[in-house]
């Protein structure tokens, strides 16, 4: 792995270092003053004066200032936190412009992370906005101990994956997510999460024990001088990023079992799983629009992934791989603001705990405006705070069984592409074991017909072909099928 300098000693602790225009003094512990009521007046309405509390001393960590990242800056600065730490080693380009306003041509050349700085701090003089421009996996694993919540934005797979494992060493929620054009996810790490709703009591006492695979009632008690109302305390777990990313995991048993619910979950799913094993097998390189073979080979493994969620061939159409690929690395603005805020709000929602938050995973369709939650979880194994260990013994199997069957990494010091930045060398995890980037690299726009996008399978396959038509208007029948799926199974499936 390569070795990075260490990060800046700070000169403060960490809640106690700010840009200078700040509020510097500490929160009072007699509660919210006045002036903050009055300013956070309609969300203290909306939530409660317990949530806001909370809110208001949280420290958040955010790892990447990218268009994304401004946006859950933006909503958690507005709605009043302790402070927020930007981590970005990344200087200013012009392709950072487009879509980030925090950013001018001024600061082209600055740290992405100190050039936004000042814009955060303007939305809310009371927050403490600090700057961290170290790479972030320079940073020591006690670092992650100083935060609350820890964000993780466009990043590749093998970073986030030890974010996620530094952050469940210290019991601290994590996100990840990403955008690439109309498309996007959030993934939620909680570990293991409580959260109190209120309800009217039934005729039936609630129950103790699990609602789901997920989730259980721990708890239950009358609401303080209203017997007809009760807290019931629920408890959320979760899988890590690893797991949670990996082909392993599965979609829950209730939608495998339904033809119709089958038929409906996002084929984007498919795309993304099959972008990160992509990269992964390429050396952090995405498959190229004028490259035939790049292009034929993501079209049957997009096949195969979808055909391992056991979900029907045909949902997996070819305009659908098209339209992913021409957006793959690409910022636009309304899908982060969409992104970002529906991010921001269940972090509110964890430092409020009285909401159900996301479980685990988001995906976003701008082609359709869809944002769908799907809980993916191995199908065997604990879930919460004892999959930390597991995770890490799955890390190293599946990647020692990828470099045995020649499809993993040889070598520690694979390069990965960020955005449109090389560099960072991808290999070996916190235990020395090599760990498979699965990163969402920038690609640049495809300007090319589809009928040299998505070629006709090897005439040694027999799939189910889908006839799409080109920019040209000529026709090619292409097919995400596995060429091994029995004919018997695809006619059953397109029942």
């Amino acid at each position: 792995m390569e070795d990075f300098p260490p990060p800046a000693q700070p000169t403060m602790p960490l809640h106690a270092q700010s840009n200078g225009n700040a509020t510097t003094t500490a929160p009072s512990g007699n509660g919210i003053s006045a002036d903050e009521i009055a300013l956070y007046d309609r969300q203290i309405r909306l939530w409660g004066m317990k949530a806001q509390e909370r809110i208001r001393s949280a420290n958040i960590l955010l790892i990447t200032m990218k268009a994304l990242a401004n946006e859950i800056a933006k909503n958690l600065v507005l709605a009043g936190i302790c402070s927020i730490t930007v981590v970005d080693h990344e200087v200013v380009t012009e392709a950072d412009l487009g879509a980030q306003f925090f950013l001018t041509s001024s600061h082209i050349g600055m740290n992405r992370a100190v050039a936004a700085s000042t814009s955060i701090q303007r939305l809310n003089p009371r927050v403490k906005v600090f700057v961290e421009t170290s790479n972030v996996r320079a940073l020591p694993t006690e670092y992650y101990q100083k935060f609350d919540i820890i964000i993780a934005t466009d990043l590749d797979a093998q970073t986030l994956t030890e974010i996620n494992t530094n952050a469940r060493v210290h019991n601290r929620p994590s996100y990840v997510a990403s955008s690439h054009g109309l498309y996007g996810f959030i993934f939620a790490d909680l570990i293991e999460h409580d959260f109190v709703i209120e309800r009217n009591k039934s005729n039936v006492s609630t129950a103790l024990g699990a609602e789901s695979h997920t989730r259980s009632i721990i708890a239950v008690q009358p609401k303080d001088n209203d017997n007809k109302v009760e807290l019931v305390t629920k408890r959320e777990k979760y899988s890590t990023w690893f797991l949670a990313s990996d082909s392993p995991s599965m979609l829950p048993p209730e939608i495998l079992k339904s033809l119709r619910r089958r038929k409906v979950v996002t084929p984007i799913l498919s795309c993304l799983r099959t972008l990160w094993e992509y990269t992964a097998l390429h050396n952090g390189a995405p498959p190229q629009g004028n490259n035939h073979a790049d292009l034929v080979q993501f079209t049957r493994m997009c096949g195969e992934k979808h055909k391992t969620f056991g979900l029907p061939t045909e949902t997996l159409r070819s305009e659908v791989l098209r339209s992913f690929l021409q957006n793959i690395g690409a910022e636009i603005a309304p899908v982060c603001a969409v992104l970002g805020g529906q991010l921001a709000q269940d972090v509110i929602n964890v430092l409020g705990g009285t909401q159900q938050p996301i479980q685990n995973f988001v995906i976003f369709d701008g082609g359709n405006m869809e944002a769908n939650v799907y809980a993916l979880h191995p199908p065997e194994g604990e879930l919460g705070r004892a999959q930390l260990p597991q995770s890490q013994d799955v890390a190293a199997a599946a990647a020692a069984a990828a470099v045995a069957a020649g499809q993993g990494m040889a070598t520690t010091s694979m390069p990965m592409m960020i955005g449109n930045v090389s560099g960072i060398n991808v290999g070996m995890d916190m235990n020395g074991m090599p760990v498979p980037p699965m990163g969402m690299p920038a690609v640049p726009d495809y300007d090319v017909a589809v009928g040299s996008m998505f070629a006709t399978a090897t005439a040694d396959s027999a799939p189910v072909p889908t006839t799409m038509t080109s920019i040209d208007g000529s026709s090619e029948r292409v097919s995400a099928a596995d060429p091994q799926q029995p004919q018997e199974q695809q006619q059953s499936e397109s029942k």
